[in-house]
This record gives C-alpha cells, structure tokens and sequence, in this order.
C-alpha cells in the first residue's frame, strides 16, 4: 500500500464543493471516479480544506492510499487524462510516508480572494472574481482587516451550518492589495470557520464603499453574533491557494 499526496487545482464553477455531495457533483466524485477506473477499486480521497460550491483551488493537497503498483508519475498522467474533460487537474503527485495526512498533517492555509473593481459587466472571467461597481477603498478594507487579525471568537464570520466544535480560531494575516482595477484579499491560518473568509471579505467590501465606518469590523467582531453580519461575499473570488506542512 503506497500513500499519494496530490496537489489539485480545479475551477469551481461545475461543482458542489470539494466533498461528495447527493444533489450534484462534486470535486471528489470525479478524481475518486477517476482513480477507481485506473485501479480498479474505489479508493477514497482526503484534503487539506474542503470548499464550497462555486470556490476555486489553484493547490488543493489531497491524499490517497492505493495498493496497485504505480509510480506517482504515471498516477499523475492517468488521472488527468481520466478526468478530461472535466476542469480538474493534477498538477503533483507524490509517494509520501503513511502517516502524512493531507488534513490532519496541515499547518495552515492560504486562501486569496479576488474582486474586480469596475462598472463593466464580466466577460471572460464570469465566476472567477467579484465584480463591484463601486469604488472600493482599498486602505481602509486594509485597515479594518487588522482588526481581525489574531485569536478571536469568530461566530459573527461563522455559517449558521458549520460544524466546527468551536468558533475561536487564530487569523495569522488578512491583506488587502489593490493592483489597478483588481483588489487581492489574502487570509491565512491554521483553519478556518465554514464562509469564514467570504463573511469578512462581505464586511471588508461594506468598509471599502464607505457604508462601513473602519471600527465597525471590529463592532461586528466583539458582536459574536451572526445577525451582525454586514454581508457574505459569493463564493465565485474565492481560491484555495495553499497549504502549508512542516518543513515545507
């Protein structure tokens, strides 16, 4: 038996989510479909971070224990060229020590969220940022950002369906970075809420137009109340865009 790390990058817009879901497809349907055909058993996949409906991955780390003999090359190569032509690929594979697990083994994990800044509708990249018509003050999303930063109790930021034992997590970095007409959101932690990251980006883009004053994310961070809640982003900026392992 031989354990596979893969890294994943997949657009999300076909799918449900990362995990198998019984009212659509999903990401994990269609690799595990995938490695059953190639192996012929039906093995199954964990990763790092499991996404929402419509949310991106640019390297989704996932894991898979197979006992066919193949190199993490071939492996590769057959997965893709099973999954076409589905929006999914593997861009690495590796054979990793059995007690690597692509959840449990993670550190921390990077997500970046992308808004396009401008009144023109979305052509070629309808699904792939949020587009907000109006001017977005990016220092001040900055600025409202750090209030977030640290151990905090996150239930205003927290999905009335998540399943997390807990709402505390610890925030290790929150930047907002404008480039023109793009504005880049980039959060990292150890883990994070389910819609953490669209409920703060949601709140960041009230500051950023000016409804929000920038002492009201921290107003609605001390709330710990989901009624506090300005606004969710959608799912369609959203990327996972590492994970981080020990000695990586």
């Amino acid at each position: 038996m031989t354990r596979f790390a893969l890294t994943v990058e997949y657009d999300g817009r076909p799918y449900m989510g990362w995990q198998r879901q019984a009212h659509g497809p999903s990401v994990q349907q269609h690799i595990e479909e995938a490695l059953g055909r190639i192996v012929g058993e039906a093995p199954v996949i964990h990763c790092a971070g499991r996404t929402d409906a419509g949310v991106h991955a640019l390297a989704m780390r996932a894991h898979v224990d197979l006992a066919k003999a193949i190199s993490p090359f071939r492996l590769m190569e057959a997965l893709n060229a099973h999954l076409r032509p589905e929006p999914i690929a593997i861009i690495g594979c590796e054979a990793v020590a059995e007690d690597w697990h692509a959840r449990f083994s993670c550190r921390g994990r990077v997500y970046e969220y992308r808004i396009l800044n401008r009144r023109a509708p979305l052509t070629f990249e309808q699904g792939l940022v949020w587009r907000v018509p109006q001017r977005l003050d990016a220092d001040a999303m900055h600025e409202a950002a750090q209030y977030l930063i640290g151990k905090h109790d996150f239930t205003t930021f927290r999905s009335a369906q998540c399943q997390a034992d807990s709402p505390l997590r610890t925030l290790d970095r929150l930047d907002v970075v404008r480039t023109g007409e793009r504005i880049a959101i980039h959060a990292e932690a150890r883990s994070f809420l389910h819609h953490q990251v669209r409920s703060m980006v949601g709140c960041l883009a009230l500051v950023g137009t000016g409804t929000w004053a920038v002492a009201a994310m921290k107003a609605a961070l001390d709330a710990r109340n989901r009624t506090a809640l300005g606004h969710n982003a959608p799912p369609d900026g959203l990327y996972f865009v590492r994970a981080i392992y020990p000695g990586e």
